[in-house]
């Protein structure tokens, strides 16, 4: 499981014209992208990394200062550009597989007691962010 966090002052997802998930206040926005090998012991763990990580200023996580999350599935941060021009997508773990495993880690952040806000799964989604920093981590697990 794969994750590119960025420290975001707002953020807001769109489907359709339609606003489904927004954060109005500092907090992280998270692209999310799972692989064939990932389980629901990772799901647990990424949702952890997240909630727990010291990304936001004065090196404070979502959980100690109770910021806000923005979820967004992104299957394409498993797309491969090592062979020609055109992107493999070969290690993106199909839609019946990640759907739950996404759905997997915003329950749990919410379990934590997150403040969590996310896309639509498998939508065309406009994402739009002010970021804070700019300050942006890869996260795996």
């Amino acid at each position: 499981m794969r994750a590119i966090v960025t420290r975001v002052t707002r953020a807001s997802v769109t489907v359709e014209g339609e606003v489904v998930g927004k954060i109005d206040e500092p907090g992280l926005l998270v692209l999310l992208g799972v692989t064939h090998s990932d389980s629901a012991e990772q799901a647990v763990k990424m949702a952890r990394k997240l909630h727990e990580i010291r990304a936001l200023r004065n090196e404070e996580s979502c959980a100690t200062s109770g910021a806000p999350l923005l979820v967004v599935s992104q299957f394409t941060l498993y797309g491969s550009t090592r062979k020609g021009r055109r992107p493999s997508w070969s290690e993106a773990a199909r839609p019946e597989q990640a759907e739950p495993l996404v759905e997997s880690v915003v329950t749990e952040l919410r379990e934590r007691g997150a403040k969590v806000a996310s896309g639509a799964f498998g939508a065309m989604m406009s994402v739009e962010s002010i970021n804070d920093g700019p300050f942006t981590l890869l996260v795996e697990v």
